[in-house]
C-alpha cells in the first residue's frame, strides 16, 4: 500500500499590537519569501527596486512607509520595500449579503505556503487579516459586525503605444503622485470605518495611485458591492456581485489580468447560488497554477475560511474558526 500523505500544516494565527510585531513572530515565513523572490528577480534586482520604493513613500509621505521601514530593518535581506509595492494579483471574488468569497492568484511561489492570520485592532475595531510576516497592506480581511472586504488588479490601461512603454507611463504616472497604494487604502478601511456605509465612501472616494476592484460585504442581506476604481473615480456595482480582472463598467478598457478572467467569472457567478462552506468551487479556470489563496468570511457571524495552495494543490489545511474578536 501507499505510504500515507502526511497532514497538511496548519495556517499560523497571531494576535498582534503591530506589523512590526507579526514580521518578528513569522519571521522565517518572512525570509523564505523573500528567498523565492531573490530567485526568480534577483538579489540586484530587489535592492534597486528597494530603493526606488522607498524613495516613492518617503517623498508621498506615505503613512506606512515607518512600518515598512521597521519591517525592512527586521528582516535584514532585501525585498522589503519594493515587496510591500507589489500589485501583481489576479483575483476572482464574490460578495453577496454578508458573505464574501475570493481566490489570489499570484506567480510568486510560496505565498500559499507561508499565508499567516493575523488579528488587529485599529480606532474602529478589531480585524482579521489574511496576510504573510513583513506586509503592511490588507488584500483580503474580515472584521466581524463590520465588514469583510478583498481587493483584485484591475486590467493595466492601454493606450496605442507598445506594452512596455504603456507599463512604463503608468508607473511615471505613480511616480509623480501621492495617492495610497491600493492595498494601503484598504488597510486604512479596516483600521478606520466603522461600519460598511462607510468602508464603502472610504474606498469609492480616497484616490489611489493605481486602478482597483474593492469587493466588500457587511452585516445586512443589502450590503454587498464591488467597486471597480480609477485613480479618481469609482463605478458601484450594487447587491450580489462577482469580479475577476477584467472590467465591468462598459467603455473601461485594458488587458485581462491572468488566467482566463472571463471564464473565471463566469465560474464564479454560475456556482454563487449553491456555494456551501467549503472550497468545492475552487476549480479550474478559478484555480490555476498562480493560486494561492481561497477565503471565505461572513461579516455577521464572523466565520472564516481559508486555505493556501500551491501548485494546484492544497499547501495548507483548511482554517475554519471566527474572526478574532478583542
Amino acid at each position: 500500500m501507499p505510504e500515507p500523505l502526511p497532514p497538511l500544516p496548519d495556517i499560523p494565527r497571531y494576535r498582534v499590537a503591530s506589523t512590526a510585531q507579526l514580521a518578528r513572530a513569522g519571521r522565517p515565513a518572512a525570509l523564505a519569501i523573500l528567498a523565492e523572490a531573490r530567485r526568480v528577480y534577483t538579489a540586484p534586482a530587489l535592492r534597486l527596486g528597494d530603493r526606488l520604493s522607498r524613495q516613492w513613500l518617503e517623498r508621498s509621505r506615505n503613512p506606512y512607509r515607518g512600518e515598512i521601514a521597521e519591517i525592512a530593518r527586521i528582516l535584514g535581506q532585501p525585498g522589503g520595500w519594493l515587496l510591500n509595492l507589489s500589485y501583481e494579483w489576479a483575483c476572482t471574488s464574490a460578495v453577496e449579503g454578508p458573505r464574501l468569497g475570493r481566490t489570489l492568484d499570484w506567480k510568486l511561489d510560496g505565498l500559499g505556503r507561508h499565508v499567516a492570520l493575523a488579528g488587529f485592532v485599529g480606532p474602529a475595531g478589531p480585524y482579521e487579516s489574511v496576510t504573510w510576516p513583513g506586509f503592511v497592506g490588507v488584500t483580503t480581511a474580515l472584521a466581524q459586525g463590520r465588514f469583510a472586504g478583498a481587493l483584485n488588479q484591475a486590467p493595466m490601461p492601454r493606450t496605442r503605444l507598445p506594452l512596455p512603454l504603456d507599463w512604463l507611463r503608468l508607473r511615471l504616472g505613480v511616480w509623480r503622485g501621492d495617492a495610497l497604494p491600493p492595498s494601503h487604502l484598504l488597510r486604512r478601511v479596516f483600521d478606520q470605518a466603522a461600519d460598511y456605509q462607510q468602508a464603502k465612501a472610504m474606498l469609492a472616494e480616497i484616490p489611489v495611485c493605481l486602478p482597483v476592484f474593492y469587493s466588500l460585504a457587511g452585516v445586512k442581506p443589502d450590503e454587498s458591492c464591488i467597486i471597480e476604481r480609477t485613480p479618481r473615480g469609482a463605478f458601484l456595482h450594487e447587491g450580489r456581485a462577482a469580479i475577476a480582472n477584467h472590467w465591468l463598467t462598459p467603455g473601461l478598457t485594458g488587458a485581462p489580468r491572468g488566467y482566463d478572467s472571463p471564464g473565471r467569472l463566469a465560474l464564479m457567478e454560475g456556482q454563487w447560488d449553491g456555494l456551501g462552506w467549503d472550497f468545492d468551487w475552487v476549480k479550474p479556470p478559478i484555480l490555476n497554477p498562480d493560486t494561492r489563496l481561497s477565503v471565505l468570511a461572513d461579516a455577521a457571524s464572523g466565520r472564516l475560511l481559508v486555505q493556501g495552495w500551491e501548485g494546484q494543490r492544497p499547501a495548507t489545511a483548511i482554517h475554519h474558526g471566527d474572526a478574532i474578536r478583542r
